[in-house]
């Protein structure tokens, strides 16, 4: 059984399918598309991957809309400063988003939903919620939502209506003179053409854009139904954007509207809040242009338990690379296991499946999980030490890493082939003679030369190879 931490109720609570529903719905916030994304937005997005392939892995039938917010106040003033259309503009980020998902190894969803091509279903959940009384008009042609009326508001932040009303009160500035209450918040932008440029909706409230709360709420409940099972983003999604969901799609369709909430904790850079201002902002191109792969990065955003805040460093990179050339150096052992009689594999296999299955249903525990796979490698490593594992088990515990990395998506299982330049190719040769001769001192100037240009010398009792250095 998959027990989640459910941020409503404040407890872990077994994932299961909707009675008469043959899969599970999930709707996973997505990047307000005005940039490239940072790496405080893949921690969340890696950690909704990580979410997705376990609940495949638990055989959930699965169905997932990630939402593309296209339009929205970044957005519209980053194209005027650019001085091109909105469209063009999110253009570039989203296909740069879409390219820094595969970098990640970041499964696709089965629906990428852009808001803007979801504006009419936005205007009619407005003129619902307006005829239902939980919306209004204000002087300045805004439409707004009245909290006072939907009296469970609060309940996934845990916060009391009377004090969002009064803190709201005390916030109060000259724009928000049109609500009735402060704590409103606005359902529909209306025009303003300094602000908005060419950017407008025509509709029954006149010209205006959807306020970004309702747009999720519009392109879930289209694209899911009226009730989902799971809803995820980060804690800083909570309150207001999760908490204004809620009450806007449950005022609309009078149904219950997600069964559960699941939130990531908060990612900081050498133990600060990421700011361009402090030096420690990164996109994930910031981290490839210093020399950082894809899994490398993805390994360090997955490795911390998602309710943990996650204390992101360039040493912590340095530890995930170590880490990924550990793996990656055992499974090039794996596949040179040849021994006639093998050893206890079997048992190692069954108990490391058992550990990590046990650990993702207790609330993804990733920790333990990883530590599966670690257990595993050291018994793994001395039976091909000793010569007991044959090519036949090498391939079973190959098959099990496969299954793992079903969830994990960063295992370096890939076959290197790596092309030996002539130079490198003859060096070795040449070492391979002298080593033969005995001749050390020609054998290690050889050897120096192979890792002078980025390669190195892998030595085994089946005999010596070349392969491409890393790290």
């Amino acid at each position: 059984m998959l027990k989640i931490y459910n941020t409503e109720t404040r407890k872990k609570e077994a994932i299961t399918l909707a009675e008469g529903e043959k899969l599970l719905k999930m709707y996973t916030c997505g990047p307000t598309i005005y940039n490239y994304a940072h790496i405080g937005n893949f921690r969340t997005y890696v950690f909704e991957d990580l979410l997705r392939r376990t609940l495949k892995y638990f055989a959930f039938p699965l169905k997932q809309v990630m939402n593309l917010t296209d339009v929205e106040d970044k957005t519209i003033l980053a194209a005027k400063e650019k001085g091109i259309p909105l469209r063009e503009h999110t253009k570039i980020y989203k296909e740069a988003f879409f390219e820094d998902l595969k970098t990640l190894g970041i499964e696709p969803a089965e629906i990428y939903s852009p808001a803007t091509d979801y504006v009419p279903e936005m205007i009619a959940m407005i003129e619902t919620l307006i005829k239902k009384g939980y919306a209004y008009q204000g002087q300045d042609q805004g439409v707004y939502y009245s909290i006072k009326h939907f009296p469970s508001y609060g309940r996934l932040s845990h916060l009391k209506l009377d004090d969002l009303q009064t803190g709201a009160s005390e916030r109060l500035t000259h724009d928000e003179y049109d609500k009735e209450s402060a704590s409103d918040f606005v359902l529909w932008k209306p025009y303003d053409p300094e602000r908005d440029g060419e950017v407008f909706w025509d509709s029954p409230f006149g010209k205006g854009r959807p306020g970004w709360h309702v747009e999720c709420s519009a392109m879930a409940t289209k694209l899911l139904g009226e009730t989902i099972d799971i809803h995820v983003g980060g804690v800083d999604n909570i309150f207001p954007h999760h908490e204004n969901e809620i009450a806007q799609s449950e005022g609309c369709t009078g149904k219950h509207f997600v069964r559960h909430w699941i939130h990531a904790e908060h990612l900081i850079v050498d133990g600060k809040k990421m700011s361009k201002s402090l030096g420690n902002f990164f996109t994930l191109r910031d981290l490839l242009a210093k020399g950082y792969t894809g899994p490398e990065v993805r390994y360090l955003l997955l490795s911390t338990h998602y309710r943990t805040q996650l204390n992101f460093t360039l040493e912590g990179l340095e530890a995930a690379r170590q880490t990924l050339n550990r793996l990656r150096d055992f499974i090039r052992r794996l596949r040179s296991a040849k021994a006639q009689e093998g050893g206890s594999v079997a048992s190692y296999l069954e108990k490391a499946q058992k550990t990590f299955k046990e650990a993702l249903s207790d609330d993804l525990n990733i920790s333990s999980a990883l530590a599966a796979l670690f257990d595993l490698i050291r018994p793994i490593n001395a039976l091909i030490d000793a010569s007991k594992m044959t090519a036949q088990e090498g391939q079973n515990v190959l098959f099990f890493l496969k299954d793992l990395d079903c969830v994990l998506g960063v295992l370096p299982l890939e076959e290197e082939v790596v092309e030996i330049p002539p130079e490198v190719q003859k060096a070795f040769e040449k070492r391979e003679v002298a080593r033969k001769a005995k001749n050390w001192e020609e054998a290690d100037k050889e050897r120096d030369f192979i890792h002078a240009k980025g390669y190195q010398i892998e030595d085994s009792p089946e005999g010596s190879r070349v392969i491409k250095s890393t790290g």
